[in-house]
């Protein structure tokens, strides 16, 4: 199955080895599947380590950034496509439109703000695409009790709660994902 998966993560490494080794896994293990990965575009951070690591393994990775970003020479220049688009809001429909799946990584407010919106399409049906979480060494528990938490007040409905699929593993995430994704979307070419 040729799959296209967005990736949300951070621009920067973090300061656990773990988060880097989860990108470096993730990447491999996106090109290992013959997926195409789509994901911000940047070199710098774990955004470069995952693209890096499918680059390496011979997989399609495409690049989607907001072009004040390229401006400050923070785009990966070796990709198999890179797309400027005109900012932020731009960037995630855009990838939204070329991805069959979503998957977030560590990261901070960009990565939030990515992956909520993502997650906000399913549950406003607007479209249907699996959406992962990988928690790395636990940076996601206390976000994941949150939503829990919003479940049991009443904030989220139980089966909107249960489209993001959170996991501590990429193998069995990326299992979930070929599930549920199906032929649903192919990979841009």
């Amino acid at each position: 199955m040729s799959l296209s998966i967005c990736v949300f993560c951070g621009a920067a490494v973090g300061v656990r080895p773990a988060y880097a080794e989860a990108a470096r896994a993730t990447g491999l293990a996106i090109a290992q599947r013959g997926w195409t990965l789509v994901y911000g575009g940047g070199r710098i951070g774990l955004m470069g380590i995952l693209a890096d690591a499918a680059l390496e393994a011979g997989g399609r990775v495409v690049g989607v950034m907001p072009r004040f970003l390229y401006e400050r020479e923070v785009a990966h220049t070796n990709l198999s496509a890179l797309e400027l688009v005109d900012g932020f809001a731009a960037r995630k429909a855009r990838m939204g439109e070329l991805a069959g799946a979503y998957l977030s990584l560590p990261g901070g407010v960009g990565t939030m703000d990515e992956m909520f919106e993502a997650w906000s399409w399913t549950q406003a049906r607007l479209e249907d695409k699996p959406s992962v979480l990988l928690d790395v060494d636990g940076y996601y528990a206390s976000l994941v009790e949150f939503l829990d938490r919003a479940v049991d007040q009443g904030f989220i409905k139980p089966e909107s709660r249960s489209t993001l699929r959170v996991g501590d593993d990429i193998h069995a995430l990326l299992g979930h994902v070929a599930k549920l994704a199906g032929g649903r979307h192919r990979a841009p070419r």
